[in-house]
C-alpha cells in the first residue's frame, strides 16, 4: 500500500519524469542496428557458419552476388564492371574480361562455361564483397551498384534480398503502428465505458512501448522481425493490465469519496493481480530463449522486457495521468456495448455436454492439421517479399534465362591433389540438379596451368589454406530437393577431403530446417512446462493447470491447423513464435475466469451458479482484451506485404479470437464437469467450502 500511495502522491513528477524520459528513447531507438538476415541467428558452431567466417578471414571475402545484365554490348558490360569495381567493399568481380581480352570472341571458351554465364540477349558477371552479407558496408555497395548498372540490369543474392526488405520494413512499420492504434482505439472506446480513457491507455503504452524499443539499443542490434512485431505486440498484450486498473479504479470510487484514496486501492489491486497475469505471459516470451536458433531470443527479450515495463506503466504512468485528467475522464463516460452476461453465461452451463463433445470432435481435427502445417512451412526467405520488388525479379531472371536457382560455395583444401579435385567435381555435377561446378579448372579447361591465369581469377578461388568452388543448383534453398542435394554434396565432398565445407544461402538454411525442427519441440516443452509451474503455485491447484493449458493449447491446435486446410504455407518462424505467444498473452483469460469461478465456489456456491457468475464476470474483460487484441494485429496482417509479418499477425488475431471463444465456451464446460476433482485437487478449498456450508447451516 505504501507504493500505491507514493504513486498518487507523487503523480505530476511522475508523469513529468516518463515525459523527460522519452527523449533518450527517442534517441536510442533511432540508432539501434536492425538484422535483417536470418541465417546471422544460426548457431555459431555449425559448420556452414564456420565455413562463412573462414572465407571471410581467408579470402577477405563475404558476401556474394550475380549481375545479369540484358542488351548491352561486350565493351559496354566490361566498363560497366570497371564501375563496379570501383565501388567500396566490392573485392573482386569476375566476368569473362577477367580471363580474356573483350576483343576475344567468347566462343573461345569451353561451351559449358560459355553456357553459365550467357544466355540469349544476357551475360552474367559475379561479384564478391569483403565485408559480410548484411553488414552495413554492403548494403550500401549493393545500392551502389544498383544505381550505376541501372534498370537494364539484375542483381541476385542475400545482400540483395536483405536491402529489399531493409527499405520494405522502413516504409511499412510506421504505418503497422498507425493502423494498430487506430484500430485498438475504435475498439477500446466501443467496449469500454469512456471516450477519453483509450486516449490515454495508448499515451500510457505508448510511452512504455518507446522505453523498450529505446532499451533495446543496449542489446547491440534487433531483429526486424522483432522491431516489426514488438510494439503491436507490446500494445495488444500489456493493454488488459491498463483496462484492469481502469475498472479497478471505477469499483473503488464507489466506495471512497477522494478519487486520489480510491486511486491507491486500485493499484494495490492490480498491481497483485497483474503481476500473476503477467508473469504467465513473461514465460512464454522466456521460453523463446530456449531455442538453439537465436532470433527466438531476440524475440523473447525484447517481448518480456515490454511485458515488465508494461506493467510497470499500469502502475505508476497510467495512474498519473488519469489522476490529473479524472474531470475530463468523468465526462466523458458512456455506456459500453457489452451486455450483461449473466443469461448468456447461464446458457453456457445449461448445455455445458454439447460445448464437451464439440470440443472432443474439434481437437483430434485441429490436431492433425498443426501437425501437418509444422511439415509445410518454408524456409525461403524471398517467398516473404513480394513479387514485383527488385530481388525477386532478379532471382527469377536467373531461374528463367540461366535455370540457376541458388549459389553453394565448396571449401576444399588448397593443397589438395589437382586430379582429386577435378574428379569431385565430376561427381559433384553428376547429382540430380548440380548445373555446373565452376573452379580454377573449369575456367580455361584442364590442361591450361594455373599460372596461365591472371593473379585476380586465382586469388578469388584459391587461397593459402583453401580453394573454392562454386556450385550452382537448379533446386531452391530450402526444398527438400535441394537439402537432400546438398546431403549428397557434402558426402562427395567430405570422401576427399573430412575437413571440406560447403557453405552459402542454402546449405545454412539446410542448416535452419534441422535446428528449428528441434527448437519447435524445446520452446513448446519449456513454455508449457513453465506455465504450469505458474499457475500451480498462483492457483495452488494440481488439475486447474491441466486444465486451462489444455483449453489454450487446443486453441492453438485450431489456430495452427486452419494453414493446413486452407492451403497455405507458413514462413519457419511463424508456428514457433505464435504456439508461445499464444500460450503466453491469452492464459490470462483463462485466469482471470479460474480465479472468479474458484472465489465464488469458496464463497458457497453451488457449481452451477459459481460457473455462471464466474463466466459472466470474466467475460466483458475477455473480450476487450481478445478484442484489443485482435484490433492491433489483423489490420497489419492485412496491409503487410511481407509475407513473415503478416502472417505472424493474422496468426495472433485469429489466435486472440479462437482462445476468447475457447475460455467462453468451453473452459465453463470444463468447470461443470470437473468441479469435484478441483475441488479435492486444490489447496484449502474443500476445506473452506465445508467451512462455508457448515456456517451457513
Amino acid at each position: 500500500m505504501r507504493f500505491a500511495k507514493g504513486v498518487v502522491k507523487c503523480r505530476v513528477p511522475i508523469f513529468i519524469a516518463a515525459v523527460v524520459l522519452m527523449i533518450p528513447a527517442l534517441f536510442f531507438m533511432l540508432h539501434t542496428r536492425v538484422n535483417y538476415d536470418m541465417l546471422t541467428y544460426l548457431p555459431k558452431d555449425m559448420e556452414t557458419v564456420i565455413g562463412q567466417d573462414e572465407m571471410k578471414k581467408d579470402f577477405g571475402k563475404g558476401a556474394f552476388s550475380f549481375l545479369i545484365v540484358e542488351d548491352m554490348s561486350v565493351q559496354d558490360v566490361a566498363e560497366l564492371k570497371e564501375r563496379i569495381e570501383q565501388v567500396d567493399h566490392v573485392d573482386t568481380v569476375l566476368w569473362y574480361d577477367s580471363v580474356l581480352d573483350v576483343s576475344v570472341p567468347m566462343e573461345i571458351l569451353p561451351d559449358r562455361l560459355y553456357e553459365a554465364f550467357n544466355a540469349e540477349n544476357s551475360t552474367m558477371m559475379a561479384i564478391f564483397f569483403d565485408t559480410g552479407t548484411s553488414e552495413d558496408e554492403t548494403l550500401t555497395a549493393v545500392e551502389k551498384i544498383r544505381s550505376i548498372a541501372g534498370e537494364q540490369c539484375f542483381l541476385s543474392g542475400m545482400t540483395a534480398m536483405v536491402l529489399d526488405l531493409k527499405e520494405l520494413c522502413e516504409r511499412e512499420e510506421p504505418i503497422y503502428v498507425a493502423i494498430a492504434v487506430v484500430l485498438a482505439l475504435a475498439v477500446m472506446m466501443l467496449f469500454l465505458d469512456s471516450w477519453l480513457i483509450p486516449v490515454i491507455f495508448l499515451a500510457s503504452i505508448g510511452m512504455m512501448i518507446l522505453l523498450n524499443l529505446g532499451t533495446n539499443f543496449f542489446l547491440g542490434e534487433i531483429s526486424y522481425i522483432t522491431k516489426a512485431l514488438s510494439a503491436v505486440l507490446q500494445l495488444a498484450v500489456t493493454m488488459d493490465y491498463s483496462i484492469f486498473l481502469w475498472h479497478c479504479y471505477n469499483d473503488q470510487l464507489k466506495l471512497y469519496s477522494d478519487h486520489k484514496d480510491a486511486m491507491a486501492w486500485a493499484i494495490k489491486r492490480t498491481l497483485t493481480s497483474v503481476l500473476g497475469s503477467s508473469i504467465t505471459t513473461v514465460a512464454g516470451f522466456i521460453a523463446l530463449c530456449f531455442m538453439s536458433f537465436t532470433l527466438g531470443a531476440d524475440i523473447g527479450i525484447v517481448m518480456a522486457k515490454g511485458v515488465l515495463l508494461g506493467v510497470l506503466g499500469s502502475v505508476t504512468v497510467l495512474p498519473s495521468m488519469i489522476l490529473l485528467l479524472d474531470k475530463p475522464l468523468q465526462r466523458t463516460r458512456h455506456r459500453s456495448i457489452i451486455p450483461d452476461m449473466q443469461k448468456f453465461a447461464g446458457g453456457i452451463c445449461k448445455v455445458f455436454p454439447v460445448f464437451l463433445v464439440i470440443f472432443v470432435l474439434v481437437v483430434p481435427v485441429a490436431w492433425y492439421g498443426y501437425q501437418k502445417t509444422n511439415e509445410e512451412v518454408y524456409y525461403d526467405m524471398a517467398k516473404c517479399l513480394p513479387e514485383d520488388i527488385n530481388f525477386v525479379i532478379s532471382n527469377q531472371k536467373m531461374q528463367d534465362d540461366y535455370n540457376v536457382a541458388s549459389t553453394l560455395m565448396v571449401l576444399t583444401s588448397a593443397d589438395q591433389n589437382q586430379d582429386d579435385v577435378r574428379q569431385m567435381a565430376r561427381e559433384m555435377e553428376q547429382i540430380d540438379g548440380v548445373k555446373y561446378v565452376l573452379s580454377l579448372d573449369s575456367i580455361l579447361g584442364e590442361r591450361v596451368p594455373e599460372e596461365f591465369l591472371p593473379e585476380s581469377v586465382v586469388s578469388t578461388l584459391k587461397s593459402e589454406n583453401w580453394q573454392l568452388m562454386i556450385i550452382n543448383s537448379e533446386y531452391y534453398g530450402g526444398s527438400e530437393a535441394e537439402n537432400a542435394q546438398i546431403a549428397e554434396l557434402n558426402q562427395i565432398l567430405k570422401s576427399y577431403d573430412s575437413q571440406g565445407m560447403i557453405i552459402g544461402e542454402a546449405p545454412c538454411l539446410k542448416d535452419m530446417v534441422e535446428t528449428t525442427g528441434h527448437d519447435f519441440a524445446v520452446v513448446n516443452i519449456v513454455s508449457i512446462f513453465a506455465i504450469f509451474v505458474i499457475i500451480l503455485l498462483v492457483e495452488r491447484s494440481i488439475t486447474l493447470p491441466v486444465i486451462l493449458i489444455a483449453v489454450i493449447e487446443a486453441g492453438i491446435f485450431i489456430n495452427l491447423g486452419l494453414p493446413h486446410y486452407l492451403g497455405q504455407s507458413l514462413p519457419f518462424i511463424a508456428p514457433i513464435c505464435i504456439s508461445t505467444i499464444q500460450l503466453g498473452a491469452t492464459v490470462d483469460y483463462a485466469i482471470l475466469m479460474t480465479t472468479i469461478y474458484k472465489s465464488k465456489r469458496v464463497e458457497g456456491l453451488d457449481k452451477r451458479s459459481a460457473v455462471r457468475d464466474a463466466a459472466a464476470s470474466a467475460l466483458p474483460s475477455i473480450i476487450v482484451s481478445g478484442m484489443g487484441l485482435f484490433a492491433a494485429t489483423f489490420g497489419v496482417a492485412l496491409y503487410s506485404e511481407i509475407d513473415i509479418i503478416s502472417s505472424m499477425c493474422m496468426l495472433l488475431a485469429r489466435g486472440a479470437v479462437i482462445s476468447m471463444i475457447m475460455v467462453a465456451f468451453i473452459l465453463p464446460a470444463m468447470f461443470m464437469l470437473f468441479d469435484g476433482v478441483i475441488i479435492r485437487t486444490t489447496l484449502g478449498m474443500k476445506r473452506c467450502i465445508n467451512g462455508g456450508k457448515k456456517s451457513h447451516e
